[in-house]
């Protein structure tokens, strides 16, 4: 008699598991077609990533091997993290449907404030911050206010906030740099992880974070297994996910090792780290997660549906506007600085490595890890061009193209779904 799903052998799941996904077909070729459909299913998932590193295999060899020096890959980071920071706030607001113009100026606003509540008036610049955070969340309330409740389109509303928290900026220093800052302030851009342990040549901290992320991204790839086959859905073949385990592995030992070989990880990078898995997960796993798809994808049928459109459009805000006053923060501490000019075009950086890292004019398609990934191809292409000796002015049309052609992808991936 023939068994059923539930009467399987455990012992048979690993053979279960190669069947699943091109039952009769064995050996490298089927393993490597099936591959090639994996991709092509997930292209819009990976598509960006295998650029991201073909670029960075273009820069290595064109600059002589400085693309990837421990110093320079270092430096990557910090020059892009607070646009990094940006574009995992406006990935969000773009899934939602929605944009947001203000974020350079609201950064810009808020570290201006920080500046002159620590330097002016001797406030602690723990304190500083988390008024700058808190004057941030109030003008993502206020902002997502008119768009969700009065019905105001959030291009028109950001634009006025844009002007205006420019010109607030202005008036708040009075057309003057204010400087310098606490140390404990700098280190929020410029700090690094401090030495630990015995002299070995790498950074000890470092090496350790490291192997402790290996363990956690292995067991989530694990736990995602074990999940899917519970549910009988279809799962990758043994090989097919040990490769992938492996890559990982590798990757993150190699990313490890780079940065342990310089000064080890930098405190923005934790930052960093912890938005990625924090709202990743509130984006995946919670329900307004799950919500903010659901208005982005449909608004009216997810109305339908009872989802409370104008508290969730409102909360996207709250959450762009804290982001935006940490990037503002971040910025003025790498710059030790509060002054009139920053945060000029990040809004257009943001939204550019939002659209480059997946997310769709439509809204409801984007995930937090692809802004990540976006905001890195745009560092790396700056970095890049600048190591090999491209002008600013090719540097802009380069990027310019780079963006036409992540938006026409999307176009072209969304006519191929369809077919």
């Amino acid at each position: 008699m023939s068994r059923t799903t539930r009467d399987r052998n455990p012992l048979d799941k690993d053979t279960h598991d190669r069947s699943t996904l091109g039952k009769g077909s064995g050996g490298p070729g089927a393993v490597a077609a099936q591959l090639l459909g994996a991709l092509r299913t997930n292209m819009r998932q990976y598509g960006m990533l295998i650029a991201l590193v073909l670029l960075l295999g273009l820069f290595q060899a064109w600059s002589g091997g400085d693309m990837l020096l421990p110093r320079n890959v270092t430096n990557i980071l910090l020059q892009n993290s607070y646009i990094l920071i940006l574009a995992i706030g406006m990935m969000i607001v773009i899934i939602n449907g929605h944009i947001d113009l203000s974020v350079g100026s609201l950064a810009a606003f808020t570290g201006a404030a920080a500046a002159v509540m620590m330097v002016d008036h001797d406030i602690p610049w723990q304190l500083a911050l988390l008024a700058s955070l808190l004057i941030g969340a109030v003008v993502g309330a206020w902002q997502g206010f008119w768009i969700a409740y009065v019905g105001i389109p959030s291009f028109i509303v950001t634009l006025a906030g844009m002007l205006l928290f420019r010109g607030a900026t202005q008036i708040l220093l009075d057309g003057k740099s204010v400087a310098p800052f606490p140390e404990g302030f700098q280190d929020l851009s410029q700090g690094f992880l401090p030495e630990v342990g015995p002299d070995t040549n790498y950074h000890n901290l470092t090496i350790l974070l490291g192997v402790l992320v290996c363990a956690v991204a292995l067991f989530q790839e694990w736990r995602a297994r074990q999940q899917s086959r519970a549910y009988e859905l279809q799962v990758l073949p043994f090989q097919m996910f040990a490769l992938k385990c492996a890559a990982i592995v590798a990757a993150v030992l190699a990313f490890t090792l780079t940065l342990a070989s310089y000064r080890g990880v930098p405190v923005v990078l934790l930052i960093l780290g912890g938005l990625l898995v924090a709202l990743g997960f509130v984006m995946r796993n919670a329900v307004v997660g799950r919500h903010i798809y659901a208005l982005g994808g449909n608004r009216a049928a997810a109305q339908l549906s009872g989802v409370k459109d104008k508290r969730v459009t409102l909360l996207v805000f709250v959450n762009m506007g804290v982001l935006a006053a940490l990037a503002g923060c971040v910025y003025a501490s790498r710059l030790n600085a509060g002054t009139p000019g920053a945060g000029n075009l990040f809004e257009l950086e943001a939204i550019a490595a939002a659209f480059i890292g997946g997310a769709s004019m439509s809204g409801g398609v984007g995930t937090v890890l692809g802004a990540v990934i976006g905001g890195l191809v745009l560092g790396v292409l700056n970095n890049g061009m600048s190591l090999v000796g491209i002008s600013q002015d090719w540097q802009q049309v380069i990027k310019g193209l780079v963006l036409l052609a992540a938006v026409g992808f999307d176009v072209w991936n969304k006519r191929r779904a369809r077919t």
